[in-house]
Order: structure tokens, then sequence, then C-alpha cells
């Protein structure tokens, strides 16, 4: 069953916006790792990198003042060169700022001073760590990628991030494998207790996502024979209940080039926002985006499959 076709038979309508709380702005698919599960297929290769107009254009909708949050992604985002102007400008329009970090960002050349401009802006951190275990992370992320990321958390833990009434630090778990996640709140303890027990590390809180078939983690499931057992796993796991908190009805996602979608999900497939709607930044109509409605595929059921992704 497609997913329209599975949303039609909880409702009678199909998927719409609730409303922009967040601008989700990917600068850019250049990174410095090349993760197995990566949805962006990201790496140090990629030469998608949002251009300074661009940058300008998302600077120009948080100035009106519509949307009060700004989540930036990428690949890395730290790599764009314009990344630190839109940070800073943001927080100067008075926006609440989020950027998600591969953690092993800060021990890349040029990157010598990154803490320390973290600490300075009190950025909200939303860090990808995929276990809590040397080997799991390093045969996903690369070589070395573990001991990176613990040094990192340690590092932000002594700047404030991650401890109590101190600037957020969120993880983000993702399996590694064709498996859905497990509970959320049973896992966080988990982590909380493996990372402060070994390595004395806390933080604000872990968020739980399932891998989406696309990308990267879709060429493993084909490689490997699992994408029909992987697509039938999320089908079955279907909960009607994960649809009023689906981040794609409270956010507009923007691509690099400046192109406007639904989520990251939807940009990484080319699946734009639906027709009668601004299809591009420049031309940016909130009252129309607020309540459009939510282009879906059936990679939609990896944020729907058991507690959801949002």
């Amino acid at each position: 069953m497609r997913f329209s076709e599975k949303i039609q038979t909880v409702q009678d309508t199909p998927l719409t916006a609730t409303g922009i709380e967040m601008l989700q702005v990917n600068v850019g698919y250049r990174c410095n790792l090349a993760c197995k599960h990566c949805h962006v297929e990201g790496g140090p290769e990629r030469q998608e990198v949002m251009d300074r107009v661009t940058v300008d254009a998302v600077l120009k909708v948080m100035r009106s003042g519509s949307i009060k949050a700004l989540d930036i992604t990428g690949g890395a985002p730290e790599l764009n060169p314009h990344f630190r102007y839109l940070v800073e400008e943001a927080q100067n329009a008075g926006c609440h700022v989020v950027v998600r970090t591969n953690l092993a960002i800060f021990f890349e050349g040029g990157m010598e001073d990154l803490f320390a401009w973290y600490d300075r802006g009190r950025v909200e951190l939303v860090a990808s760590l995929p276990s809590c275990r040397h080997e799991q992370v390093d045969r996903v992320r690369g070589k070395g990628i573990f001991e990176k990321s613990i040094t990192a958390l340690k590092r932000l833990n002594s700047l404030g991030y991650g401890v109590d009434n101190g600037r957020k630090l969120n993880l983000v778990y993702n399996p590694a494998g064709a498996f859905l996640p497990p509970e959320q709140s049973s896992l966080e303890a988990e982590y909380r207790k493996e990372l402060l027990s070994a390595y004395g590390i806390t933080f604000t809180m872990l968020y739980t996502f399932a891998n989406m078939p696309i990308g990267r983690f879709r060429q493993f499931l084909l490689r490997t024979g699992n994408l029909d057992m992987y697509m039938a796993k999320l089908v079955d796991a279907f909960n009607p209940q994960t649809l009023c908190g689906l981040m794609c009805r409270r956010l507009l996602n923007v691509g690099w080039d400046g192109r406007l979608y639904d989520c990251d999900f939807n940009q990484m497939t080319g699946i734009g926002v639906t027709e009668g709607c601004p299809t591009v930044l420049s031309h940016f109509d909130h009252g129309r985006l607020a309540s459009r409605r939510i282009a879906v595929d059936d990679h939609c059921f990896g944020c729907t499959a058991g507690q959801g992704s949002t």
C-alpha cells in the first residue's frame, strides 16, 4: 500500500501544514564524513553548497519575523563558507538557532575555534551519535570517529553544553541496520547511563530516528536484498497517532539552491512543495506555505513507524 493510500484509511483529508514554526535550511551536502546511513549522501567531494545570495534570502525571511527558529543542517553545515554569517545574523534578528553537527567536524583544519564560537553564540546543538559503542560508530561513520565524538562531547560539557540549565546539547540515534529504533525514553536512559559511567558525559535529550529508505541507506538495502523486507516493516509499524507530530507539518525545508520542500527527506528525493505554492525561497509567501498540503511518498512510512520521528 502506498503512503498516500494509507493516510486515506485513517483520515478524510490529506496531510496539511499547521504553520511554520521553524525554517530548516540545508546549506550543502559537503561533509567531512561519508556515513553509511546518510540520506543526504554527504561527503568531501560533494559540490552542492549554498551561496551567499541564497543565505541572504534565508535571512530576509528570518528578519521578517514570521518564523522564529532556524534549523541548519547539511552535510556538515560548518563547511559552508557563509555558515557563521548565517548563524550570527539570524541571532541578531532574534531567532533561535539550532545546528546539526557530526561532532567530528571540530577536529578538521580551520575549525580550531569552533568550540569557543559555539559557546559565545549559545547555539543549540543537535549532535549525531548512532551508538555508545566504539565499534558500531566507527563501522557506520569511519575509523576514529567515535573517539573524536567522545572528545568533542567532553569539551562541550566543559563549556556548559548538556549540563543542568546549560546550553542545549541533544543527541541523535539512528539504527545501524535494517531495523527500527528502540523506544526513545528507554534508549535515552541507556545512553545517559553508558555515557556518564564510561566517559563522564551528560546531554540534554536524545532523539531517535528511523533510517529512511533513501540515499546511502537505500543503496545498502538494495545491495543486501533487504529493501522489500524493510519497507514491509515500516508499513506494518505505521502508527496513525504520529501524524499530528510530524516535522513536515510544522516546518519548511530549504535546499542549498533555495528550492522549497516539506522536509529534508523530500529534498533528497526531489519532491518539492505541492503545486500552487511558491517553489523557491525568493518567492516566499508565509500565508500560502503555512497551510500547504504536504507532498508524500512511501519513504514517509519511516516517520510514522512505531513511536514516529518527530
